[in-house]
């Protein structure tokens, strides 16, 4: 495709003959086959640039948005999957020097704006997801929004018109005056899930900073609730409050009193804990009071007794852990420090030798590029890695899979930290010092270097650290224990998930989909014993002890099959308006999804921990395909109400299961009204 164009000028033309062409490639490229369609996208990307630089571009596109779509103008590139999309991403793509890259990227955008204003029903993502995608979008291009130029904008020359012209018509019918309201409301919403990955928050609270202090913006009224989240980052404490930069903020350290110095321990724990993120303040802070007053570091980090007893009886651990890994790049593994301290988990035996080897381990060539590739050269990989390995001990349920089909591997990291963390380490330890980790699958040793490939073609960099460095190997070896079941009638999940998740998940396992054919099989059976198994009413009031894997179909707001999910079933229990309700972990990265039908996954006011999700029992279950057990604890099948029984059963139907009806299901139902 050609960009030899991209910088010149739109010439002046008449806008309906331009448009009448961009129809004449659209009908062109849908009616060639699919192997001849790369041949027809120049022509047509070279009009719509044109078509965008016209006053009234943008909203032609959208108009001809589902058409382009259905023509093949995604087909083959990584925007053919919308709901795969990560906002973060469109910034290297609008400030593209490629004009190609430019145009489908605002192809895209627009695509998702006639999703969002109920102009497009699309298959895979629905209007309010659409909605939910430009909103961030918005916020991390604000700068294209109030017109700022950076290099990059210089860089593109007249193509930088069109990534700011689309980015205003989003603005424009999303709605101005609600973008940066809407966005804290929806970064305080992450927030309260405590992910490990907050990069892209950080990045759209630096972008509210920077239009909040530019003269030229007018926001009105918007953004006053902006205030917390900039200064958590910017200014915690009174002696950074102006955000002076580190140099002389360590210069303000060194004059400053016991009292002063007391004032900011205490500041910076607040915000952090408030926010769950940590300025780069906060970790200069910390570097200073270890040399010389280390005994203001439980304040700094905001222990309660029970973090304070734990670094008292491993203060030299904890103080290597400080600095080799907590530098200003990496001050969010002070949170992770903290909470893996009032977990008290230092306290099992293997924890702290095999902390001691982590500060001290020596990284592969190529865990250290990908390292680099993804947090840059400074500090040394082996300080991102440990901030990494502190964040998912002292946060187990906020790992995210990223853009990546990893919700197994994913899983297994979290289950791990959760519930066995000593093994976790060993994990990180194999996969960063030898590029290589040899699992067993019911004795056969599997390696991660000689299986033939994962789930994932390829893992992306957008992970945290841990993540970017064992999930290649971790998927690779899930995706070779299902090879060696190929030849087994069943679902593999049956034999690779207690192998490969460990010995406390449940040997015992039922699936309510017939593998063959993909049909609902024995849903009411399915149902009962999992009741017996999950639900304290029924299964005699019994806790769930480890955290076990489990399978959702995940469905949109429409209520509509989207795929296949992993999960992991944390507890069941009252939440306090005595609703009983499952609490699980979803690596997906967000865990607040609307899944139709009235079932929306609530992450906070129900009871929920930090990186927890919840539904009522009932909604849960009616999203339910697998789920493991153990065969010498379940009792007989529940003895559940037919009527609470029929309407789970009913919301199978009426979602994921409307096109899984076995034959003699649909034989007996009524015909539908047309």
């Amino acid at each position: 495709m050609s960009n030899s164009d991209a910088g010149k000028p739109a010439p002046v033309v008449n806008f309906d003959k331009l448009v009448q062409r961009l129809d004449d490639a659209i009908a062109a490229l849908d009616e060639s086959r699919d192997f001849a369609k790369l041949g027809k996208l120049p022509r047509l990307f070279d009009i719509v640039r044109r078509v965008l630089l016209q006053p009234e571009g943008c909203l032609a596109i959208e108009q001809r948005a589902e058409r382009l779509e259905k023509a093949g103008v995604f087909l083959g590139t990584d925007w053919a999957d919308p709901s795969i999309l990560l906002p973060s991403l469109t910034t290297f793509s609008l400030q593209s020097p490629q004009a190609d890259t430019v145009i489908i990227e605002a192809l895209s955008e627009l695509r998702l704006l006639a999703v969002a204003r109920g102009q497009y029903l699309h298959e895979s993502m629905s209007a309010e997801q659409a909605h939910h995608y430009l909103t961030q979008v918005l916020a991390i291009n604000l700068n294209m929004l109030f017109g700022e130029t950076g290099e990059a904008e210089r860089e593109q020359g007249k193509l930088a018109l069109v990534s700011r012209a689309v980015v205003k018509h989003v603005a424009s019918q999303i709605g101005y005056e609600h973008v940066i309201d809407q966005l804290i409301e929806e970064i305080w919403r992450i927030l309260q899930q405590r992910p490990i990955q907050v990069s892209s928050v950080r990045q759209m609270i630096t972008q509210i900073a920077l239009c909040r202090i530019d003269p030229n913006v007018d926001l009105g009224g918007a953004g006053q609730g902006a205030e917390r989240l900039i200064s958590s980052l910017y200014g915690p404490t009174q002696a950074c409050r102006e955000d002076p930069g580190i140099p002389i903020y360590q210069e303000r350290l060194q004059s400053m009193d016991a009292v002063a110095l007391q004032g900011e321990a205490t500041g910076f724990a607040r915000s952090m804990h408030d926010t769950g993120l940590v300025s780069p303040y906060h970790a200069t802070f910390v570097r200073h009071i270890l040399e010389r007053q280390d005994a203001l570091l439980t304040e700094a980090l905001g222990l309660s007794s029970t973090g304070r007893d734990c670094l008292l009886c491993y203060k030299d651990l904890v103080h290597e852990l400080i600095n080799e890994g907590v530098y200003p790049e990496t001050a969010q593994g002070l949170y992770g420090l903290a909470l893996m301290l009032e977990r008290g988990i230092l306290y099992q035996p293997p924890l702290a030798p095999a902390l001691w080897r982590q500060a001290r381990l020596s990284i592969c060539p190529h865990a250290r590029e990908r390292i680099q590739l993804a947090y840059g050269y400074q500090p040394q990989p082996k300080a991102w890695l440990l901030q990494g390995v502190l964040n998912m001990l002292g946060q187990p349920l906020g790992v995210g899979q990223g853009n990546n089909p990893t919700c197994q591997s994913a899983r297994a990291l979290s289950m791990w930290a959760y519930n066995d963390p000593d093994y976790l380490l060993q994990m990180v330890a194999w996969a960063a010092r030898d590029n290589e980790i040899i699992m067993h699958f019911e004795g056969i040793p599997v390696s991660s270097s000689s299986s033939q490939g994962g789930v994932a073609s390829e893992v992306t960099l957008d992970l945290d650290p841990v993540s970017l460095v064992v999930v290649p190997h971790l998927d690779r070896i899930y995706a070779e224990m299902g090879r060696l079941c190929m030849d087994r009638q069943g679902d593999p999940h049956q034999w690779v998930n207690p192998e490969f998740h460990g010995w406390s998940a449940g040997r015992g396992f039922r699936i309510n989909v017939d593998v063959a054919t993909g049909d609902l099989e024995d849903l009411d059976t399915f149902l009962r014993h999992f009741y017996a198994s999950y639900h304290p009413y029924y299964n005699g009031n019994q806790p769930l002890i480890h955290p076990q894997p489990a399978g959702v179909a995940v469905t949109d707001s429409a209520a509509r099959f989207i795929g296949w999910h992993a999960i992991t079933i944390l507890r069941v229990t009252l939440d306090p308006e005595d609703v009983m309700r499952v609490y699980f972990f979803n690596p997906n990265n967000d865990s607040g999804q609307n899944w139709g039908d009235d079932v929306v996954v609530s992450t906070s006011r129900k009871g929920e921990r930090f990186g927890e999700a919840s539904l009522p029992f009932e909604q849960f279950a009616s999203r339910l395909y697998i789920f493991h057990f153990d065969p010498l604890e379940r009792g007989e099948p529940a003895d559940v109400g037919e009527e609470e029984l029929e309407r789970v059963i009913s919301r199978v139907h009426r979602s994921w299961g409307r096109d899984r009806l076995p034959a003699e299901a649909l034989q007996a139902e009524p015909p539908q009204d047309g």
